[in-house]
C-alpha cells in the first residue's frame, strides 16, 4: 500500500477501534479473546484495502469478519468447553456494585451460555442495532434464519439468565 492508503487506514482503525472492539467482547464475553478477534478482523480489512471500492461498506466489512472469526473459532476442538468436577472459586460480590454492573454481568453471563450463532444474531440485532436484513447481510443467510436465530437465541437466554433480569420475560 502507499502512504496515503496506509494513513486513510490508520485513520479508520482508530476511529473504530473500541467499537470493534466492544462488539467482539459480546460476542465471545473475554476481553482477551476480543483484542485477538479484533485484531483478525483489522487484519483482513487491511490486507483488501486498495481492492475495497466502497469505503462506506467498511464497517460492515468489519463486522461480518468478526463475527465469521467468533463462530469459526468457537468450532475448533480446543476451545470447546470442558466439563471438571470442581468448579472454580466464585468471586465475591461487593455490595457496592451498582444494578448496572449485576446487569451487565448478568447478560455477559448469560450470553456465554447462548450457542454462537445465535449469540451473533442477538449482539448485532440488540446491541448492535441492525435491523434483520442488515444481519442477514453480515451473516450472509436469509432473513428468515436471522428471525428464527433471533427467537431460538432469545429463548436460550431467557432460560440462561432465569430470574436475573425480569425485562427479557415474554410479555403475556
Amino acid at each position: 500500500m502507499d502512504q496515503r492508503d496506509e494513513q486513510e487506514f490508520a485513520e479508520y482503525f482508530v476511529a473504530r477501534r473500541e467499537a470493534v472492539r466492544r462488539t467482539a467482547y459480546l460476542l465471545c464475553g473475554d476481553w482477551h479473546r476480543a483484542d485477538d478477534f479484533a485484531q483478525t478482523a483489522f487484519v483482513a480489512v487491511h490486507r483488501r484495502w486498495r481492492k475495497i471500492r466502497d469505503k462506506q461498506a467498511l464497517d460492515a466489512y468489519v463486522r461480518r469478519t468478526l463475527v465469521r472469526a467468533v463462530i469459526d473459532e468457537s468450532r475448533r476442538p480446543w476451545r470447546r468447553e470442558k466439563f471438571t468436577d470442581e468448579l472454580p472459586e466464585s468471586p465475591t460480590q461487593d455490595n457496592e456494585i451498582g444494578d448496572t454492573v449485576a446487569t451487565r454481568d448478568a447478560l455477559m453471563k448469560g450470553l456465554r451460555r447462548v450457542p454462537p450463532r445465535q449469540r451473533a444474531v442477538l449482539v448485532l440485532r440488540f446491541l448492535e442495532g441492525l435491523d434483520v436484513t442488515a444481519t442477514a447481510e453480515v451473516l450472509k443467510c436469509s432473513e428468515g434464519t436471522v428471525k428464527s436465530q433471533t427467537a431460538r437465541g432469545l429463548t436460550a437466554l431467557r432460560e440462561a439468565l432465569g430470574d436475573a433480569i425480569d425485562d427479557l420475560r415474554p410479555a403475556s
